[in-house]
């Protein structure tokens, strides 16, 4: 790919043209001892797998399925803000494609904590798998990534929320371009994140992406929904969200992307 300038994120670039997982096949490589950065690429993908067990489909020739091996020295409980650096990273990969393609704004936004939206339609999704060995450490992290570039009909489930690159923008966009452009900032992002194990370095960065932030949301927590207003994010990549109580006095809670998801009032972002 000669539109890459990495020194280790996708240097080593397994291409599939037709397979069940991109994230299936980067954990067997990484079995086989694939080296750090190893990126698996499938033009068409039939069994990708999406957040909460949910399917993400790949037809051939039109979006980008694509698999980063990671291995991190960080410590387990760091490991999940490896997420909101991917999110970060395909937001600001996606914009600089598109502005080589033509397209004269940066339109990408990112729904915390890690869906990429442009116009209010989902383009990307991310699910990124921890596989440990049997004494406790970390093997790899295998980041996948789903990206919808020049897709224009959708499953009848989805179509609601899920747009594309061209559907958003009209621009139709060299899927290999994106691909480059995602890995170059995700490694300069990743290199953020290793210094400190934190966001400290790229909470500034991801919250001018951040499509919610200073508007009001709805808390989906299984112990109870609320609305309150997203204020950004901490170093540890949880969402601040300030509540106001029933006496007028405003509380802040901080929001871990485990079990519970934030929506917009009035729809999905």
């Amino acid at each position: 790919m000669g539109q890459l300038h990495t020194k280790w994120a996708a240097c080593n670039i397994v291409y599939k043209d037709v397979t069940g997982s991109t994230n299936s096949d980067a954990a067997d490589l990484s079995l086989q001892g694939a080296e750090n950065g190893t990126l698996v690429v499938a033009d068409r993908q039939e069994s990708g797998r999406g957040s909460r067990g949910r399917s993400w489909e790949t037809p051939a020739g039109s979006n980008i399925a694509m698999s980063l091996i990671v291995r991190p020295t960080a410590p387990r409980e760091r490991i999940s803000m490896m997420t909101l650096v991917m999110g970060l990273s395909i937001a600001q990969g996606i914009d600089l494609a598109l502005s080589e393609s033509g397209y004269g704004e940066d339109p990408c936004r990112i729904k915390w904590p890690n869906d990429v939206v442009i116009d209010g339609k989902k383009i990307c999704g991310i699910l990124t798998e921890l596989h440990m060995y049997p004494d406790g450490n970390i093997r790899d992290v295998v980041i996948g990534v789903g990206i919808n570039v020049n897709m224009t009909v959708f499953p009848k489930e989805i179509e609601d929320i899920a747009g594309s690159l061209l559907t958003q923008t009209g621009v139709r966009t060299d899927r290999s371009l994106v691909v480059a452009r995602c890995m170059e900032r995700f490694e300069d992002n990743y290199n953020r994140y290793r210094q400190n194990y934190d966001l400290s370095l790229l909470k500034e960065s991801y919250e001018s992406k951040l499509i919610n932030i200073n508007e009001k949301v709805r808390v989906l927590d299984p112990k109870g929904e609320y609305e309150g207003t997203a204020l950004g994010i901490d170093s540890l990549g949880e969402l601040i969200v300030e509540v106001m109580e029933d006496d007028g006095s405003k509380r802040v809670n901080k929001i871990n992307a485990g079990e519970v998801s934030v929506r917009g009032l009035y729809g999905y972002v």
